[in-house]
């Protein structure tokens, strides 16, 4: 059974080597394996959230159509974070790439541990929302029902977020 495209949108970071070349080559495969892209903000540079200690981070937002189910989405995700050398050493630790799923469509999906969307802590990250609002401004957080606008102009983190492209 074929399920209806959806716009999903993702979050990609990297703090590791040639940070830019990386979320290039991240971009690309996204093209290849998940769907067709149809909007990229421009780059970011945030400090590191979480582990602070890290060189910082390489951010960027896509939206892609994609007929992928939420896990499928997933697994080739974390399958092209693999094929880009993404180690999973520590919670919030220095990576080459990190794929985030933001939203699938208006979808809420919780099957416990494995997969949470809407990303349970967006709307607390500005490294997640300024990416965002830049090429997704009106999209509705599907639980807390405002857009990311709105989440934006409430914000409390004062993480500095630098547009550089």
């Amino acid at each position: 059974m074929d399920l209806e495209a959806k716009t999903v949108y993702l979050l990609l970071g990297s703090n590791l080597g040639d940070r830019r070349a990386v979320l290039e080559l991240a971009v690309q495969r996204i093209g290849e394996c998940i769907g067709q892209i149809t909007d990229l903000s421009s780059y970011y540079e945030t400090a590191a959230w979480g582990v602070e200690d890290q060189p910082a981070f390489l951010n960027l937002a896509a939206a892609v159509i994609t007929s992928l189910s939420p896990h499928e989405l997933l697994e080739r995700t974390l399958s092209i974070e693999k094929e880009l050398g993404r180690i999973r050493a520590e919670k919030w630790g220095a990576r080459v790439i990190d794929i985030d799923i933001i939203l699938y469509g208006r979808e809420v999906i919780d099957d416990g541990e494995r997969l949470q969307i809407p990303h349970p802590r967006m709307q607390d990250r500005k490294f997640v929302l300024v990416p965002m609002a830049e090429i997704a401004a009106e999209a509705e957080h599907p639980l807390l029902q405002q857009n990311i606008s709105a989440l934006l102009s409430i914000l409390k983190d004062n993480l500095v977020v630098s547009k550089i492209s």
